[in-house]
């Protein structure tokens, strides 16, 4: 645990709240070192309650922080970052979770210090999240490893560059919906085979997370775990055939592509 270290949010939607959540599960900061401020009165109030930490309509905390993290809609970012700018404390790490919001663009109103932008995603929520995070040119190695260890309470945090950002974007930012999607269809298929529809979805579900756990733990390629459970004339290879003649690995390819595509045009607004 991180004594002496304070962090705070300008911003305390789910995003903040998920990462706060991460934060004190994991005991990477006593909640008493954890500062959010939100425009909702019931939101500060709710984030109290739950996690024990200072949350205020007020963000009179920022020269104090050691941390501040940047969670507000894009429409409200200008706002913020004048907010922040004249009250940063001299070191304070600026870390952003807007969408489309550049390190360029940060280093504009914030050129004295040192910035990190991050992609995360919703599953953070349930401590299964993916964040992909690249690092302005003042972050010292503590203050990356910081990052680093912030994000990975939640889930998994992976360095890249930021020209990568948008494919990020493109997969596990928006990745989570492919999911559901996919978890849906299954289900669908299940109750449409005769399963009540309760079951189907837990079936779906969970089926989908174990081979999600699979992939990670076993370090295997997914072809080579596929063909561990396709059997010569059997069930799965039939199925198989039939997702890959309806397209389902190219629409999941171009889906990507697309919202990799459309996260850097919103960049450029």
């Amino acid at each position: 645990m991180r004594t002496g270290l304070k962090i705070g949010f300008i911003g305390g939607g789910m995003m903040a709240g998920a990462i706060v959540a991460g934060l004190t599960r994991q005991q990477v900061l006593p909640s008493g070192q954890i500062y959010v401020s939100d425009h909702k009165e019931e939101r500060c109030a709710e984030l109290l309650e739950q996690y024990g930490i200072h949350a205020s309509v007020s963000a009179d905390f920022i020269p104090d922080m050691d941390v501040l993290v940047l969670a507000v809609k894009p429409q409200a970012a200008a706002a913020a970052l004048d907010e922040v700018r004249g009250a940063l404390g001299r070191g304070t790490l600026v870390i952003s979770i807007v969408a489309g919001l550049t390190l360029a663009a940060l280093a504009e109103k914030l050129p004295e210090q040192p910035l990190v932008r991050v992609m995360p995603n919703t599953p953070l929520a349930v401590g299964a999240g993916m964040s992909a995070w690249a690092r302005g040119s003042q972050v010292s190695e503590e203050q990356a490893a910081l990052v680093q260890e912030i994000f990975s309470a939640s889930g998994e945090a992976l360095e890249v560059k930021e020209a990568l950002l948008d494919a990020v974007t493109g997969l596990s930012g928006s990745g989570p919906a492919y999911g559901f999607l996919v978890i849906d269809a299954l289900a669908d298929g299940g109750v449409a085979a005769g399963l009540p529809r309760a079951a189907a979805i837990r079936l779906a579900a969970q089926t989908i997370l174990g081979a999600a756990q699979m992939v990670l733990a076993t370090g295997e390629h997914p072809d080579v775990l596929r063909d561990q459970v396709t059997s010569p004339a059997g069930t799965t290879i039939a199925g198989v055939r039939v997702l890959e003649q309806q397209g389902l690995r190219g629409a999941l390819m171009d889906a990507v592509i697309k919202a990799s595509e459309r996260s850097r045009e919103l960049g450029k607004k």
